[in-house]
């Protein structure tokens, strides 16, 4: 399979505030990437970029081979998106806005089957200005899928929605996904992004710091921790500070396992200092603390 998205050396500024710098990814086809990044870090700006929604100071966008601008953007036929929140028109009902955005070639089956994997059966035929923010979020979500996309772009697509709705969500964009559609997402709900995203890009301060698949992101830069309770976790901690194992920061027992041997080393130590130990848990390390590790490792090299 190719590549559906190409973003080569995009550079952008908001006056003299230089905001994206070389800027260089590629999605391929029916993968599903996560963009992640700390507030300001520049997602949305990439992602209204990519839309034409703002110009770009130098480099090249293409979508399936065809270059977007501003000014050339027929390729974006073919995009669907949903950036921050939906635009809604209060006096249209959701089915409404559904057919008002569905291409005439999209049959009443299709919009039905997005509907019901959303389970917005109850609302679809109610007027929009009554909808909740999860409501809204989900038509909004319905209407970037709604034409049967080659490249989906959402950016929070899970802000407003409950447990149950985000399982919905997720269970959608896999399936698209395995028939071929490809999605850009954005999510500060990284444990979420963490279950559907298949490749990673994460962008600190305009910068792309690392462009990889989920499982590498989190085999390199996962931290697996072991959490200890004894008899008395200050005293532990001491103990083990002095023999050099690395301990996260608070009152709290719990080891960074970097070796096969570190669970069974840190439990001599204590055992033979008369420590007991009532407790013992593997913590296995995430895409937070792989995120977090990575970007305090960028601004040290800074």
């Amino acid at each position: 399979m190719g590549d559906i998205l190409t973003v080569h050396d995009l550079n952008k500024s908001f006056g003299s505030k230089h905001v994206l710098h070389d800027v260089d990814f590629k999605v391929g086809e029916g993968r599903i990437v996560g963009l992640i990044g700390p507030n300001g870090a520049g997602k949305s700006t990439i992602m209204k970029t990519i839309l034409g929604l703002i110009n770009y100071e130098s480099g090249v966008i293409q979508v399936a081979g065809q270059t977007v601008t501003p000014t050339s953007h027929a390729a974006l036929a073919n995009v669907g998106a949903l950036i921050e929140y939906p635009g809604l028109y209060p006096y249209l009902t959701g089915w409404d806005h559904l057919d008002l955005f569905a291409n005439g070639d999209h049959q009443l089956i299709h919009i039905q089957r997005i509907i019901s994997k959303l389970n917005m059966d109850d609302f679809i035929k109610r007027l929009a200005r009554g909808y909740s923010v999860g409501m809204k979020q989900k038509l909004g979500v319905a209407m970037a899928l709604v034409n049967e996309p080659s490249l989906v772009i959402l950016d929070e697509p899970m802000n407003g929605l409950d447990p149950q709705s985000i399982k919905d969500l997720r269970d959608l964009i896999i399936e698209e996904s395995q028939k071929g559609t490809s999605f850009l997402i954005s999510s500060h709900i990284l444990s979420e992004l963490e279950k559907l995203a298949q490749d990673v890009l994460i962008l600190d301060k305009g910068k792309i710091v690392s462009s990889t698949t989920m499982h590498q992101l989190l085999v390199s830069q996962g931290r697996n921790t072991i959490f200890l309770q004894t008899s008395d976790d200050p005293k532990a901690r001491e103990l083990l500070q002095a023999a050099s194992f690395e301990l996260d920061k608070g009152p709290q027992v719990r080891i960074t396992d970097q070796a096969d041997d570190t669970l069974a080393k840190a439990l001599r130590t204590l055992i033979d200092a008369g420590l007991d130990v009532n407790d013992m848990q593997r913590e296995e390390g995430t895409l937070e603390s792989s995120l977090l590790d990575l970007l305090a490792k960028d601004r040290v090299d800074d």
